[in-house]
């Protein structure tokens, strides 16, 4: 993986095999949590998506669907 420089921030580089086992996307939100660094060694990192963005999506996932025929009347809800 490559660090390079994105605005004033850092941004890390992921690899497309990477990207598909993890099974992310961009725009996602990641969490990088170190794991104990070991000497003369690269420093790794446990991956997993961010806790506030799976709390966001939860209630939308869970909704119910609409009811049998409903239907949505964009120029009845805009009207003055």
């Amino acid at each position: 993986m490559q660090i390079g420089k994105w605005g004033n921030s850092l941004a890390v580089r992921l690899p497309g095999s990477l990207v598909q086992e993890l099974g992310i996307a961009e725009g996602d939100e990641i969490e990088l949590i170190p794991v104990a660094k070991r000497t003369k060694a690269p420093m790794t990192f446990t991956v997993k998506p961010a806790p506030s963005r799976w709390i966001a999506c939860k209630p939308c996932v869970a909704s119910p669907p609409f009811p049998t025929g409903f239907s949505f009347d964009r120029d009845e809800a805009n009207a003055r």
